[in-house]
This record gives C-alpha cells, sequence and structure tokens, in this order.
C-alpha cells in the first residue's frame, strides 16, 4: 500500500511530461502533413539522373610518348 504514494504522483508526472511532449509536436508542426510523405513515395520522378560520359575501356585521357 505504501508504494501508492510514490507510484501515483510519479505517473502524474510521467502524464505531464507526455503532454507537454505531445503538445510542442503539435505546436512545432509535426502532424501537418500526415499523407504527403506517404504520396511522395509513390511519385515516380520524370527526369532521369544526369550521366556520367562515357569512357572507352583501354583508351586513357592522357597519353604518354
Amino acid at each position: 500500500m505504501d508504494i501508492l504514494y510514490l507510484l501515483i504522483p510519479l505517473s502524474l508526472v510521467f502524464v505531464a511530461v507526455i503532454a507537454y511532449v505531445f503538445l510542442w509536436a503539435v505546436k512545432s508542426g509535426q502532424f501537418e502533413d500526415m499523407e504527403g510523405p506517404a504520396h511522395r513515395i509513390l511519385m515516380d520522378d520524370d527526369t532521369p539522373p544526369p550521366t556520367a560520359p562515357r569512357q572507352t575501356p583501354g583508351k586513357s585521357d592522357t597519353h604518354i610518348h
């Protein structure tokens, strides 16, 4: 029974910390766009990545004479 004198205030502090973190997350905009990142995965990029110019195997840019 004596443990309740410790657990009840400890749980109230724990709930207060969770409420503070949740309110901070809401105010900082963490929950603004919940579907955007999920849809961004499915969208395909229309522009291909830039490619490097090909070099012929065996030939180099520097010639040693």
